[in-house]
């Protein structure tokens, strides 16, 4: 009983506020700030999805990796392929590198299934990594378009407001041209508050991902020199997996 009256109330509110405050915000600042609101909306969508992805994933949790690497590093390969995670992107890529070093040895001459094996772990990577980077574009859309629709706002509003002045004559009231003016620089500071958080977030989640993509690289690169003892170590570095931001 209290729980539906709580939610009465609140509706209540919710819907006054809208037809209020609200309401009047979005008749003044007209169809520009529908289209703001509208992109608010999407950039919110979009990064609690990112958010949840990457709380899901724990893309740069190394812990299993480091411990993997320890046990490949001592010879003891069954364990270090057991211990990974593979629902990891870096953890996914350095177990198709080991899988990759056993089926043929480092040391061996340098092959068709060698290069085989470094472009399937590059593709492997660019896969990891894409996933990272999905709806990172449409965030930067917005980040992009936001300003410049807020600024749109405010010259077709201050287009206005110079034509009530023009039909006004000399018999100009100031107090109409400065309500026109803060109504059209309205547009302008919701773009900017719709684009400021999007551009901190965007460029967050970018630089997570070309971490991945650094710890990807360093990863693979101490499979494949501290892998099997072999005569000739040396030739592991050309093997090195370097998966490259896009």
């Amino acid at each position: 009983m209290q729980d539906s009256l709580f939610s009465g109330f609140f509706l209540v509110d919710l819907t006054s506020w809208v037809r209020g405050p609200m309401g009047e915000f979005l008749r003044v600042g007209g169809p520009v700030v529908w289209i703001l609101l509208g992109f608010s909306v999407v950039a919110l969508t979009l990064i609690l999805l990112k958010l949840w992805q990457f709380m899901r994933l724990r893309p740069e949790s190394l812990s299993d990796v480091r411990l993997s690497l320890r046990l490949w590093k001592t010879g003891e390969a069954e364990r270090a392929l057991t211990v990974l995670c593979l629902a990891r992107p870096v953890s996914s890529v350095v177990h198709g590198a080991m899988q990759g070093v056993l089926a043929h040895p480092p040391w061996a001459t340098v092959s068709l299934a060698d290069r085989v094996l470094k472009e399937e772990l590059e593709r492997l990577a660019q896969e990891k990594l894409r996933a990272m980077r999905a709806y990172l574009r449409p965030l930067e859309v917005i980040a992009t378009l936001s300003p410049l629709l807020g600024l749109l706002g405010t010259v077709l509003g201050m287009i206005g407001a110079f034509q009530q002045m023009e039909r006004a004559g000399s018999q100009v009231d100031p107090s109409v041209l400065s309500g026109g003016i803060w109504q059209a620089l309205l547009t302008t500071a919701v773009g900017l508050a719709v684009a400021i958080p999007v551009v901190a977030t965007h460029s967050w989640l970018e630089r997570k991902a070309e971490r991945v993509a650094d710890q990807m690289n360093d990863a693979v690169t101490r499979v494949f020199t501290q892998g099997v003892s072999a005569p000739e170590k040396s030739k592991a570095p050309e093997r090195t997996v370097r998966p490259h931001a896009a």
